[in-house]
């Protein structure tokens, strides 16, 4: 049996409207929030009175998909660097095509976000650019180039 398809990636945030907010300027299209709760999640997640708000953001192909999720319990206890370098083991960053990279980038400056580097023309493919956005997750735009 083979994977149908990759439905969307979940990303823990502290601030839900500050982390629409930010994906909205990326271009992501809010397709929902709703908050979740119980003996069910809690199986699903593997903890104990689990509260949830989450919104789904999808492109505007409706192919690709983010959840962004805050828990409103239980507490986390852990060890959060929101700074993490760009090479730090686990997922590090989430990519976007955009039409307009100089646009995106200062959109999302005004919301805060800080370029973790430089915006670079990839050879003859692309302008690149890394940026750090809500929890620190780092966001890569990518403008195609000819």
């Amino acid at each position: 049996m083979a994977v149908q398809r990759m439905d969307h990636v979940g990303v823990i945030v502290d601030d839900l409207a500050a982390a629409i907010a930010f994906f909205a300027e990326v271009g992501l299209e809010l397709d929902g929030e709703m908050s979740a709760e119980g003996p069910a999640v809690d199986r699903i997640v593997g903890l104990e009175d689990v509260r949830t708000d989450f919104a789904f953001m999808r492109t505007p192909d409706r192919k690709g998909a983010l959840e962004l999720i805050k828990f409103k319990s239980p507490a986390y206890d852990g060890d959060n660097d929101p700074s993490a370098p760009s090479h730090a083991p686990g997922i590090r960053h989430i990519a976007f095509a955009v039409d307009d990279i100089e646009a995106t980038l200062a959109r999302l400056q005004a919301l805060g976000a800080e370029r973790v580097g430089e915006l670079v023309q990839y050879e003859q493919s692309y302008k690149l650019c890394y940026v750090r956005g809500p929890a620190g997750i780092i966001v890569e735009l990518a403008e195609k180039v000819g």
